[in-house]
């Protein structure tokens, strides 16, 4: 079980239907404009977005993501294997257009992956190690949240939604659903289930994998549209860093 928890960080490890299926799960993560914007001026009052009928909330839901180019947010990610066992991590995460993001992990080890246009980094400053792979060749499962702010079209992914309210706990003014993919069986994962505050945040995403294994993704103290320095999507490993180059 150790051994398969340090395999988890390196880049490459999990196959390309784990990253693909994260890929489908991760378009529904459209961000809509600045918080303060949703607060202050809400094109539908609070209860009624939650409380609209399935397929106009899907619809407002893609609609209301248009518009973001960058978001920030604290994460926490679980991963329970289907034989038993799992990990946490927890940390902070920044997504921008252009295929931009920055995972700084603090618990339960401090890493950082980064990816920008052209190239996935993933650096272990205990291990004093950093990996370096191509975009397209890399089958990291973060590289499909790359498509964060790109692409955002839930029913070309999923051929059917479900209320879920009933079946999980979650805030009274929570809405949540149960998408159900296309091609479940190429992509490796059974359904993905998707919590929505009245603001339209996501604010936690489940995806059940076909071994029955999952991995949780919650989200908080979401900040939309933060300023950002281009250099937050560098990275230059200290002097002794072992540099890996994934071909």
């Amino acid at each position: 079980m150790k051994e398969m928890f340090q395999n988890h960080k390196r880049i490459g490890l999990f196959s390309r239907t784990f990253a693909l299926s994260v890929c489908v799960a991760a378009s529904v993560l459209g961000l809509p404009q600045s918080l303060s914007a949703a607060a202050a001026k809400p094109t539908v009052s609070a209860p009624s977005v939650t409380r609209l009928p399935l397929n106009k909330f899907i619809t407002k839901v893609q609609k209301s993501y248009h518009e973001v180019k960058a978001i920030r947010a604290a994460f926490t990610q679980t991963y329970n294997a289907a034989g038993g066992g799992s990990r946490v991590e927890s940390g902070t995460v920044v997504f921008a257009r252009g295929g931009r993001m920055r995972w700084d992990y603090v618990k339960p080890e401090k890493k950082v992956f980064l990816s920008n246009r052209k190239e996935v980094l993933l650096y272990l400053p205990e291990e004093r190690q950093l990996d370096r792979s191509s975009v397209k060749k890399s089958d990291d499962y973060r590289v499909p949240f790359r498509l964060l702010l790109s692409r955002l079209d839930l029913r070309k992914v999923f051929y059917k939604f479900e209320d879920a309210n009933n079946q999980f706990k979650h805030p009274p003014q929570d809405r949540v659903i149960i998408a159900y993919p296309k091609h479940a069986k190429k992509l490796g994962y059974k359904h993905v289930v998707m919590e929505f505050d009245p603001q339209m945040n996501i604010r936690r995403l489940v995806i059940v994998y076909a071994n029955n294994s999952v991995m949780t993704f919650r989200f908080s103290h979401i900040d939309r549209n933060p300023r950002l320095s281009a250099s937050l999507f560098e990275l230059t490993a200290p002097p002794g860093t072992q540099i890996i180059n994934h071909e």
